[in-house]
């Protein structure tokens, strides 16, 4: 695994980053080389902040853990990607299992029309992300592992554009684009 690390509002002593290298090697065995890691350390209203994103492939994981300690934020973080990691990977066992390779033979359907950009809007960041033909179950599952709040896929099923949102009462919604 490649690991960047960079520290916000702290510096970085030799002793974190030994830390952060000896407990993000825990999770190599989940990836392959060529996966990415991007660790950042901060401090923020007195808390020791760790966020990290590991990319691999198509599977991106977020975590974020604040305490009062950076070692203990640290292990905390690590521990949070591998139980990220194990239950997706069972997730995924059981799918294959299930569906065999029907999901393979679907063919990924391109995005429609472009939106153009309004002028009167500030745009401050902006993303481009590869979708792939998935269930709602498993784009709820990626929106989960990403901390976020929605998560736009294809449908397997239908190959058409869906969005998968958390609502505030802790259940799922699914946004069908016709």
């Amino acid at each position: 695994m490649k690991l960047t690390m960079t520290g916000k509002q702290i510096e970085l002593t030799q002793a974190l980053k030994n830390r952060v290298e000896d407990r993000f090697s825990k999770l190599d065995r989940y990836f392959h080389r060529e996966t990415e890691a991007t660790v950042t350390l901060s401090v923020q209203r007195e808390k020791q902040v760790v966020e990290a994103t590991v990319y691999s492939g198509s599977l991106l994981v977020r975590v974020e853990e604040a305490t009062d300690d950076m070692y203990v934020s640290i292990d905390n973080a690590v521990d949070i990607l591998e139980r990220q990691l194990r239950k997706h990977k069972t997730r995924i066992e059981k799918k294959l299992k299930k569906e065999t390779f029907e999901a393979a033979a679907l063919e990924q359907i391109p995005y429609g029309e472009t939106v153009e950009e309004e002028t009167e809007f500030k745009i401050v960041r902006k993303k481009r992300f590869a979708t792939k033909p998935m269930s709602a179950e498993e784009a709820i599952l990626q929106m989960n592992l990403l901390g976020h709040q929605f998560y736009i896929f294809n449908n397997a099923e239908s190959g058409e554009p869906n969005i998968v949102y958390k609502r505030k009462s802790g259940d799922y919604g699914l946004i069908e684009i016709i």
